[in-house]
């Protein structure tokens, strides 16, 4: 099977673990009916590279669900409009801080969808952080020359005609389950030490307290007879969490991606619970 990578760069993405993840989940090609939910779809790694009937994706950021749906609404003439931002007079720090300001203040829909891919892959390390204020803050990249994702924007729009898109939260979302349903969490993770928890995704922050309300979400779907797995670092309190909560767990080491040190990429423990 020939993987898809997603369009826009997102650190801790799912697409080096794909094979792990895909042992696991309820098999999508005998059973095509089902259909896979992701309350918090990121990239969409794992939606690009399964083959189930639909696809219900969700998001707590709104710009990210904006760009989805836009690019599913318009296909090639939004890729080719997104591709106009990318030109050697906008790969400088000065312009990259003026459409980040035009990005936080315009109200079209369209352009605003746009500079999030702009700003994806011109920022640092295409880390997605916002302020207090929900303004994106990530500062400039400084790279040479950012890579315009054309064919992996036509896979994804190719891929949509079989998604919903939706901006909710991972409660709402889970709500919707239904019996035949798959759902695959991908949540910020558990912090690794007291000074590495980065929750700010959006807004509203995801600490302890949300990561047990998903490990009870969960385990609520599995009594229903609905699978769930969910993505987290491996640690003492993760471990205990879903093995409370009835899940099997697997762990293994994934490369941290965040640095731009490539000496500083170390490897850490991650783990897929399973319910089930």
């Amino acid at each position: 099977m020939t993987l898809i990578k997603p369009f826009l760069k997102w650190p801790g993405g799912k697409y080096r673990v794909l094979d792990r993840i895909h042992n696991h989940l309820e098999s999508d090609s005998q059973s095509p009916g089902k259909r896979l939910i992701e309350p918090f779809v990121g990239s969409g790694a794992v939606f690009l590279n399964t083959s189930y009937k639909k696809y219900l994706l969700a998001d707590t950021n709104p710009d990210l669900i904006s760009l989805y749906q836009t690019l599913k609404k318009e296909g090639e003439p939004f890729i080719d409009y997104c591709r106009s931002f990318f030109i050697a007079d906008n790969n400088n720090e000065s312009r990259y801080y003026e459409l980040r300001h035009t990005f936080n203040t315009t109200e079209d829909v369209r352009l605003k969808s746009a500079l999030f891919l702009y700003l994806n892959r011109h920022c640092y390390n295409g880390l997605c952080r916002y302020n207090s204020s929900n303004g994106f803050n990530t500062p400039f990249g400084r790279y040479k020359k950012p890579y315009f994702p054309k064919k992996e924007m036509q896979a994804f729009y190719t891929a949509s005609k079989s998604a919903k898109f939706i901006h909710a939260s991972f409660i709402d979302t889970m709500k919707l389950a239904k019996r035949g349903d798959v759902v695959y969490c991908d949540p910020p993770y558990a912090p690794l030490s007291k000074t590495a928890y980065f929750t700010d995704y959006f807004s509203g922050g995801f600490g302890w307290e949300q990561q047990t309300e998903l490990s009870d979400c969960a385990s609520q779907l599995a009594k229903k007879g609905i699978q769930v797995i969910i993505s987290n670092h491996h640690t003492t309190n993760t471990a205990k969490l879903y093995k409370n909560a009835g899940a099997s767990t697997e762990k293994f080491l994934v490369r941290r991606t965040i640095s731009c040190k490539t000496n500083q990429r170390n490897q850490v423990e991650e783990l897929l619970a399973v319910f089930q």
